[in-house]
């Protein structure tokens, strides 16, 4: 049988020191306040003797006669059950335990107190009513205790599945970059592979910085502007003019932390679904706003026809920035800009998931 503090969630020992005895008092008063008025040496000598008596043994036997159900039926669904046998239960030994200490005890109180079927019905209902209160206090505390854990339980359940989540987000990262690198390189190698070469150098280093930050959340943002500027030379291998980016980012807020890889994945995007050409250069740029929003946003010129996609790219940056920082990325799109805001956060207020 499970321990009575797994079950009542305290440790009850103290409850049963000095409850009994203060439980004994109130009932005899309650019950023999005739006797405690006109004999008050006999009422604290014989009916609290008798009483506490009484109040021990019905204490202890219906102590376990909840420790027995709550083991029998723990889980939620079966407090119903429970309940209603532990009543009936505690019915059944309150009269057959009362059937065996009255002719014992009363025998010494007899000559003191008139014996009376009215004085005996209002004996043994209030005896029931505070045996009653007394299993309320047990019943209710464990009923808190099983809440309490089961709060407990499910968070920790809801931890797990978001960790679950992130870390299956943070895994489609790297196959996404890859992904996307093959498709830049697949262009080069037919055109240039003198370029192709140099590209892939650059790649190599750009993957690096991946493997570096791939168990990490967050990055400073000054670490992503470091990356984004190596993989901006590797855009510029393919692009040259076409592409023109420009980064505005005061030195103040490149303490603030982002997810990392997100503004690569954001150019992607925007190379991914728009024109880059010389009639048509694209323009991509980074720049803050309100001290705590970068903003990236690039001119629109949608292709008729786009690369194929694993479609992840902005849908994981945002979840992501959900799971993470519990904080949503704002799109806006109009008809000259696609705008994608990212929140930057404090480190000390960036809530971090365990691995």
């Amino acid at each position: 049988m499970k321990k009575a503090k797994e079950i009542f969630g305290f440790d009850d020992k103290w409850l049963i020191i000095i409850g009994i005895p203060v439980v004994t008092i109130i009932t005899s008063a309650m019950m023999f306040s005739d006797v405690m008025v006109r004999e008050t040496r006999f009422f604290f000598l014989a009916c609290n003797g008798i009483g506490f008596v009484y109040t021990t043994v019905f204490w202890l036997v219906f102590r376990q006669v909840i420790l027995f159900f709550a083991a029998k039926y723990p889980r939620q669904e079966e407090f119903s059950k429970r309940m209603w046998l532990q009543s009936l239960t505690v019915l059944v030994l309150f009269f057959a335990i009362k059937l065996v200490l009255d002719p014992l005890l009363h025998g010494y109180i007899e000559n003191e107190i008139a014996d009376n079927l009215q004085h005996n019905i209002s004996i043994t209902i209030g005896s029931l009513l505070v045996t009653f209160l007394v299993l309320t206090i047990y019943v209710s505390a464990g009923f808190y205790h099983q809440l309490q854990k089961t709060m407990v339980e499910k968070e920790r359940l809801l931890k797990e599945n978001v960790q679950s989540q992130l870390e299956s987000l943070k895994n489609q990262v790297n196959p996404h970059f890859l992904f996307n690198s093959l498709n830049t390189l697949s262009y080069l190698i037919p055109e240039d592979p003198a370029k192709a070469e140099n590209f892939v150098q650059k790649l190599s280093k750009a993957y690096r910085y991946i493997l570096e930050i791939r168990e990490r959340e967050l990055t400073t943002l000054a670490e992503e502007l470091g990356f984004l500027d190596a993989y901006n030379c590797l855009l510029n291998e393919r692009f040259g003019n076409n592409l023109q980016i420009k980064i505005n980012v005061p030195t103040e807020v490149k303490h603030l932390q982002i997810l990392p890889l997100s503004l690569q994945m954001l150019f992607e995007n925007a190379i991914k679904h728009n024109v880059v050409s010389t009639q048509d250069p694209l323009h991509i740029e980074v720049f803050v706003e309100k001290g705590d929003r970068l903003v990236v946003r690039n001119n629109l010129q949608l292709k008729k026809q786009e690369l194929p996609s694993t479609r992840i790219g902005l849908e994981n940056i945002k979840i992501r920035y959900q799971l993470i920082v519990k904080k949503e990325v704002e799109v806006i799109v109009t008809q000259q800009h696609f705008i994608v805001v990212l929140p930057l956060v404090q480190l000390e207020h960036a809530p971090v998931i365990n691995a």
